[in-house]
């Protein structure tokens, strides 16, 4: 039988909401270096939903977002519901204990690309057996790993949903990625030099 909360239950649920979101929301040293956004022109600032709490596994080893907790195996990216980002959405799913990235280093990565609004694969590191190696900076990647990935520590993973904007805008890149696109990564950081 399924047992209504009591008040107690409510209440004690609540505060431990509190707390949590308090906690994510602090000047903890974990939530220190992640920033909210690293615009690669402060000019050019776009705004940016992050979440700086890792995501809560279950017993499956997936998060809510259903992004596997396992960083030895190519993660699978849930097809997203709804409509595509119009600001860029940072989403810790292994929280990383190594150096943070930081803009024009030179980081090592794993990765897994997808359409946000077919749910389709279109590249991954992963299948190649080799990361993929290149400079954090403008210019050198589309606008939503320069912005995503700084604050990121090596040994997390993160997933970035990034509106056509600040991925490859109203050409898209055919033939797998249509013009006006949202795009979903999960990246591995391996290396931050």
């Amino acid at each position: 039988m399924i047992q209504r909360p009591t008040i107690r239950t409510l209440t004690i649920s609540a505060l431990a909401a509190v707390a949590l979101i308090l906690g994510a929301c602090g000047d903890s040293e974990d939530n220190a270096d992640l920033p909210a956004a690293v615009p690669a022109n402060p000019a050019e600032t776009t705004p940016t939903e992050t979440m700086t709490a890792p995501a809560t596994a279950t017993a499956t080893g997936k998060t809510k977002s259903g992004i596997s907790t396992d960083l030895s195996s190519k993660p699978t990216i849930p097809k997203q519901s709804g409509k595509g980002p119009t600001k860029l959405v940072v989403k810790d799913i292994v929280k990383g204990k190594g150096k943070a990235a930081k803009l024009d280093d030179s980081v090592t990565v794993h990765y897994v690309g997808s359409v946000f609004s077919s749910g389709e694969e279109f590249e991954a590191s992963w299948d190649g057996g080799e990361t993929a190696q290149f400079p954090l900076s403008k210019g050198q990647l589309i606008d939503g790993w320069v912005q995503g990935i700084p604050g990121m520590k090596v040994g997390g993973r993160r997933m970035l949903v990034i509106p056509s904007k600040l991925a490859y805008g109203a050409s898209g890149s055919p033939p797998k990625i249509g013009p006006d696109e949202a795009l979903v990564f999960v990246i591995d950081l391996k290396k931050a030099d």
